[in-house]
């Protein structure tokens, strides 16, 4: 069984989970209908259509 031969430092342990600890932006996807950004696998803001139907009515 593989035992480390040294301590590793706070400084090494804090940059390694620093590393994935950033943000990422949320993903967008495009509105096929009115070209509008839009999260992906939601409701349109802009138009209220989803999947080829209107799914909420916007006014």
């Amino acid at each position: 069984m593989a035992v480390p031969k040294k301590k590793k430092s706070k400084s090494k342990t804090r940059s390694r989970k620093s590393a994935n600890m950033r943000l990422h932006a949320p993903a967008r996807s495009i509105c096929p209908r009115c070209a509008a950004a839009k999260l992906p696998h939601t409701v349109c803001p802009s138009c209220g259509w989803y999947k080829d139907r209107v799914a909420v009515e916007v006014g």
